[in-house]
């Protein structure tokens, strides 16, 4: 497995989350897939959950509270968003170039999402399955979140945030380099 040590993502300064003293993530890569684990710090009751649901795709999950990962292959302008909720939902397209979402892709498998309600927060884990990823190329990765705070305030959580208004799109965001195994 190719893996990182924890990264922490950053609040964009515009959206503070009083609720939420960090967020840390950690990734690897290897034959399965994308495993992630969302390690998010602060108080749980602070923060407003979508109500379980059974695993499916699902559209408008970054409206509300939900982890996020774009993978893109390093030597190409396409990548791949993923949303991963933690009510069970996700989605997942694919983009040509930056926010071109390419309307004829289908994902051909599900990511797994666990949620772990802790003392001092959340966890959420997942694995986006290797079938989803461009195949047998180092990738660039973003690692994201969008926080929903009680009273319906958001905040927007990345590895890097490029410009005044958050925006998770952007390539200079995708910070991390997995190789794969």
């Amino acid at each position: 497995f190719a893996a990182v040590p924890t990264a922490r993502l950053l609040c964009h300064p515009t959206t503070p989350c009083p609720a939420l003293a960090a967020i840390a993530v950690t990734a690897s890569l290897g034959a399965d897939g994308l495993t992630l684990s969302y390690r998010l710090h602060g108080d749980p009751a602070g923060i407003r959950l979508p109500a379980p649901q059974p695993p499916a795709p699902a559209d408008g999950l970054w409206r509300h509270t939900c982890c996020e990962a774009f993978v893109a292959a390093v030597d190409g302008p396409e990548y791949r968003e993923f949303n991963l909720s933690p009510c069970g939902r996700w989605a997942a397209w694919n983009f040509t170039g930056y926010r071109r979402r390419d309307e004829s892709w289908q994902a051909v498998a599900a990511p797994r999402i666990t949620l772990l309600h802790l003392p001092d927060g959340l966890q959420l884990d997942t694995v986006v399955p290797a079938a989803l990823l461009p195949a047998d190329r180092p990738l660039h990765v973003g690692l994201t979140a969008v926080v929903e705070a009680r009273d319906g305030g958001k905040s927007y959580w990345a590895l890097a945030h490029a410009t005044a208004q958050p925006d998770f799109h952007l390539r200079d965001s995708f910070m991390l380099i997995l190789n794969p195994p």
